[in-house]
């Protein structure tokens, strides 16, 4: 049986010791080109258009889709945003 105190790692005197970090600063942020940004940019907007146009439209007062599955899918949704549905 030991009468000490068991250290384990780097230990002095009962507590950790230092160990220096190195920070590196030389870091640049640069601008995304808009030629890359654009093509995600429209993606973004397409889908937007889509979920906008199944949230307040289809089977409203049209519908490219027969039944009520969409309807009753974004019901809530819809009144949600202030769209009106019946």
């Amino acid at each position: 049986m030991t009468t000490g105190p068991m250290t384990t790692g780097p230990m002095t005197n009962g507590h950790a010791a230092a160990i220096p970090i190195r920070v590196h600063t030389g870091a640049v942020a640069r601008p995304i080109p808009i030629a890359d940004i654009a093509p995600w940019a429209v993606f973004a907007t397409v889908v937007a258009l889509i979920l906008l146009y199944f949230v307040s439209t289809e089977q409203g007062a049209f519908a490219l889709f027969e039944g009520k599955y969409v309807h009753e899918y974004v019901h809530d949704g819809r009144h949600l945003l202030g769209f009106p549905c019946h």
